[in-house]
């Protein structure tokens, strides 16, 4: 009797298992579809436009602020500081009095020369009086050949001395004139190497003050050689100087604009590299001598030029590429050939159109075909400071 009821029981849970399978293989189609995983959220992004413009084409380098002009204010004779007549950091203008050195030792060497002056000359007119009176006798036979030669030779003497006397009083008038120390050129007087009371002479090594002229000034910067006949084709078909730039270290700061003045006349053999020189008026004050900054010097405009912000370019295994935003918000990995990078602008060679939208902030988080919503206005912002505050340190 208990086979009998142990035997439908197993039956029954066979049945019940079969049922099951059954189920769960022929499941109708929208039971599988709502069973299926939800797509991953669409990723939040900064996004940028590729325009269209004309772009200036810039060769970069790295210079040297140097003054235009610089002079060593030094003394021409010795003698005593009794005067500064200037401040350090003073902007002076040429012919201004910096010291004045004692002057009473050469006023007195020219009341010595002007009196010994004083006396040839009189001598001089005693000796041409004789002579006249002497050459009235001749004329007469009164008085001898041998006579009025004589009178002649003291008379051209004395001629002489008097010359002699007159030009030890200019040289001693030079010397008075050097007891004024000014400045040569127009500029900015550094720092005082003398003080009142000490004698200073032309043999003191740094003499009493560097003066440097910094409006206009110059830059000397260098460029790889291979870069030397794009600049000369410019310069040939502009017949004009070339513009230069001169940026700070970090290249985010304009110092000043100018232009080139110079090509130097020879290849620096040990760096392959040509030295230029570029003019700049600098009335700002803003470019300093012995200053270090970034120079760009303008050979061409490029047409219609693509550009699009600098973060947009992504450097990777293959070389650049930028993400594109395409119709349906997914990103696609775009390589791109970049003719240069300049003020946070990329120009853009190949690998874009214009008015297409790239990803400018966010990269990090894409793949190809990563679905992106675009960030605008504040929330754009916020998220390039973020990325900025996260972005590794160089």
């Amino acid at each position: 009797m208990k086979k009998r009821m142990i035997i439908p029981s197993a039956l029954l849970i066979a049945v019940i298992a079969a049922g099951g399978l059954l189920y769960f293989t022929h499941a109708h189609p929208l039971d599988k579809a709502a069973a299926a995983p939800a797509p991953p959220p669409a990723v939040s992004v900064v996004a940028g436009v590729v325009t269209q413009h004309d772009v200036p084409i810039y060769l970069s380098g790295v210079g040297t602020v140097i003054a235009y002009n610089t002079d060593v204010v030094r003394a021409q004779i010795q003698g005593q500081i009794i005067s500064i007549n200037f401040t350090e950091g003073q902007t002076v203008h040429a012919g201004d009095l910096l010291a004045q050195i004692d002057p009473r030792p050469y006023r007195a060497l020219i009341d010595q020369y002007t009196g010994n002056l004083e006396r040839d000359q009189a001598q001089l007119i005693n000796a041409q009086a004789n002579l006249t009176r002497y050459t009235t006798l001749g004329e007469k036979g009164w008085a001898t050949p041998q006579l009025l030669e004589t009178q002649k030779a003291q008379v051209g003497q004395l001629l002489a001395t008097v010359k002699a006397d007159q030009a030890l009083i200019d040289a001693a008038k030079v010397q008075l004139s050097f007891t004024r120390l000014t400045s040569p050129i127009e500029g900015v007087a550094g720092i005082r190497q003398i003080d009142v009371g000490n004698i200073i002479s032309p043999s003191s090594t740094n003499g009493l003050v560097v003066v440097t002229q910094i409006d206009p000034i110059s830059l000397i910067f260098t460029l790889p050689e291979t870069d030397l006949p794009q600049i000369q084709q410019q310069q040939e078909k502009t017949k004009a100087p070339l513009a230069a730039l001169a940026y700070s270290q970090d290249a985010t700061t304009l110092l000043g604009q100018g232009v080139l003045g110079l090509v130097n006349n020879e290849i620096l053999q040990t760096t392959g590299s040509i030295q230029l020189k570029a003019n700049f008026s600098n009335k700002a004050h803003r470019l300093w001598p012995g200053q270090l900054v970034n120079a760009r010097l303008l050979v061409d405009t490029r047409h219609n030029g693509l550009t699009v912000a600098a973060s947009a370019v992504q450097q990777g295994p293959s070389g650049a590429y930028a993400y594109v935003v395409n119709p349906d918000n997914t990103v696609e990995n775009r390589p791109v050939k970049v003719a240069q990078i300049s003020a946070g602008q990329a120009l853009i060679d190949s690998g874009l159109k214009a008015n297409e939208q790239v990803v400018v902030d966010g990269q990090y988080k894409l793949q190809p075909g990563t679905r992106v919503t675009m960030l605008h206005g504040k929330a754009a912002q916020e998220a390039i400071a973020q990325s900025a505050l996260q972005a590794p340190i160089p």
